[in-house]
């Protein structure tokens, strides 16, 4: 039985490549992952069931490879390989710290990792395994945000917690303008009107038409997680 506290009971969390950088060159930074997963126990311990996306920007970026001159479905196939390699680091680091998971890619790779399969996924959730999504939709010209809002559908998840280095949505870029103003919460009307970059359309688009709320938070700030599904975000909420 989850804990009458928590608002969000079933989420998927959007972690970056970069984010597992930390501050550091490293694609990698021990101490950062170490912090992450701390924060994944914690509302574990809540009885939350928790998907997670990750990309691939720590070792490739599919845009910055198109901009090299690489066929862009090819550069994004190098990018969906990415996260397929970030999420068997992933998992290891998970099963060090004592926590179960699963990891499944979009992209089966025979003896590496395996396809998508909806129902063992599920079942892996309600046994209160992490499960672990890479290869991003599968497809190119779509971002992981897309393969984020696709997965949440797909586990049920009442929120999509986007972990990244801003702490929340503003009304203008905050590392240009000093005067940005940091939305508490905004609905997904109220983000397309003022056409703040939240996310890519698509997936903003899949979130709305599925009710699914969106978390726009600092994964480096103690407690980020364990705040946002008890709906006291220290973010942004966007919802419906």
């Amino acid at each position: 039985m989850a804990n009458n506290l928590v608002k969000y009971e079933r989420v998927l969390l959007k972690l970056s490549g970069e984010a597992l950088m930390g501050k550091g060159s490293s694609i990698f930074d021990k101490q950062t992952i170490d912090s992450i997963i701390i924060q994944i126990k914690e509302i574990l311990t809540l009885n939350v069931k928790i998907g997670i996306v990750i990309g691939g920007g720590n070792i490739f970026r599919g845009v910055n490879g198109s901009e090299m001159g690489l066929e862009r479905a090819n550069a994004d196939y190098i990018g969906m390989l990415a996260t397929i390699m970030n999420g068997i680091a992933l998992k290891d680091f998970f099963t060090n710290a004592g926590v179960n998971s699963k990891i499944y890619s979009a992209v089966a790779i025979n003896n590496i990792v395996k396809g998508i399969n909806r129902d063992n996924m599920l079942g892996h959730l309600t046994k209160g395994n992490v499960v672990i999504f890479v290869g991003g939709t599968g497809n190119p010209f779509f971002t992981t945000d897309s393969g984020a809002a696709l997965r949440a559908i797909e586990m049920q998840a009442d929120l999509l917690i986007k972990a990244t280095k801003v702490d929340g949505v503003y009304d203008m870029d905050p590392k240009i303008y000093s005067n940005a103003v940091k939305f508490g919460t905004i609905t997904f009307d109220q983000a397309i009107q003022q056409n703040l970059r939240v996310m890519d359309m698509s997936a903003f688009d899949l979130c709305r038409e599925h009710n699914i709320n969106i978390d726009v938070c600092d994964i480096f700030k103690p407690n980020c997680l364990r705040d946002s599904v008890l709906g006291n975000t220290q973010g942004t909420l966007i919802h419906a």
